[in-house]
């Protein structure tokens, strides 16, 4: 299939998550990514066991569909080519530490006097301004700065870190989101820009809804280990063999759920009929409810819930989601070109009905420097 992003060219100056993810992304739809790494490689080549060839999950996951080159950019020479290459990209994407661009000679203002049509796209771990500009930011430090670890786990347990690399991931999705509206406005303007993202930002926006209620109501919202401070029932309840999430977002499916659950008379008792209700004898219905799911496992609850109309879901271990119909169907697990009985996570995009399918492993470490500078590999 013809990809959406053929033709651009993208310099890569990325390490770890964020930066990586950023140019991941702008590869899966068809960009020509050069990931630039120092010779002695990404650190997240290294951020194992388990280790497929010698190499992490971690550097896996990043980097497919991706060419890889070495450089030492305490070299002048290995400097002076970098910036030859990016006078001549479409993209430039980096997560730096912060002043190291502008030591190098590689700073925006420089690189986009050299070539106006640049889109420069920075991360940053706490922003591109402000008192802690400066500082180095690992996720689980803005997961607990940020306050979204605060928002995350049980009511009666210590904070608890999200258990992916959330901010990683989403800073590296809105630097990629940036860097797309950059070449569209290129087109009408003629002129690239300077795009930033943070973690902190990005932990920030996540939290938008929590941030409104604190504002409204003067409260801090309350954790929930699988629920919702506004919505009753809107969580886990444990069964013979699991737990499942009732999701009954509205009234509507609340009465729904009563029948389901054999208590149709819940959807007219004062009590319980609006979330209002509900909200102000909260652990009355959910201890209610918690005792009737208790008695059945929940592949039974999927079945009843599902015919009753009421949104559910088991909740799968990470075996479980792997070998789903539902993720197979949707394509998000495939075959990496060339390595045998290795699959990554797709692009989560169709673009016509079809999902761009992965075209190249990653690359091995300096593996396209021939290619790209002429010279050996690594």
């Amino acid at each position: 299939m013809a990809l959406p992003l053929e033709g651009i060219r993208v310099v890569e100056l990325g390490g770890a998550f964020a930066g990586p993810f950023a140019a991941g992304i702008l590869a899966r739809m068809g960009a020509d990514v050069i990931k630039v790494e120092r010779p002695e490689g990404d650190d997240a080549r290294g951020w194992g066991p388990p280790f497929w060839n010698g190499v992490s999950p971690a550097y896996l996951a990043m980097n497919s569909d991706k060419r890889g080159i070495t450089l030492d950019l305490k070299d002048p020479k290995d400097v002076a080519w970098l910036m030859d290459e990016v006078t001549r990209a479409d993209v430039l994407v980096h997560n730096m530490r912060p002043g190291v661009m502008e030591e190098l000679g590689l700073g925006p203002d420089v690189m986009m006097a050299k070539n106006p049509r640049l889109v420069y796209a920075s991360i940053w771990a706490l922003g591109r301004t402000g008192p802690l500009k400066l500082n180095p930011g690992f996720e689980p430090m803005v997961q607990a700065f940020s306050g979204l670890m605060a928002m995350n786990g049980d009511e009666d347990s210590p904070p608890t870190r999200i258990g992916t690399s959330l901010l990683d991931f989403g800073t590296g999705m809105w630097a990629a989101m940036g860097a797309l509206a950059g070449i569209i406005q290129r087109g009408r303007t003629g002129k690239g820009c300077v795009v930033d993202a943070s973690l902190l930002e990005t932990a920030l926006g996540w939290l938008t809804g929590h941030f409104a209620s604190y504002r409204i109501s003067g409260e801090v919202p309350v954790r929930h280990r699988t629920g919702s401070s506004r919505l009753i029932p809107f969580e886990g309840f444990q069964a013979k063999n699991g737990e499942i999430i009732i999701a009954a977002g509205n009234d509507r499916l609340f009465a729904k759920l009563a029948a389901a659950l054999g208590h149709p008379e819940w959807a007219t008792d004062p009590r319980y009929a609006k979330n209002t209700g509900r909200s102000a004898n909260k652990e009355d219905i959910l201890g209610k409810i918690r005792a009737i799911i208790a008695t059945r496992t929940k592949g039974e609850w999927v079945d009843i819930l599902e015919a009753a109309g009421v949104p559910c879901a088991p909740i799968h271990s990470l075996p479980e989601i792997v070998e789903h119909p539902q993720t197979r169907a949707i394509g998000m697990l495939q075959p990496v070109p060339g390595a045998d009985n290795l699959e990554l996570v797709a692009l989560p995009l169709n673009f016509d009905g079809e999902k761009p399918r992965i075209r190249r492993a990653p690359p091995k470490l300096g593996e396209h420097n021939a290619e790209i500078r002429g010279t050996k590999g690594a």
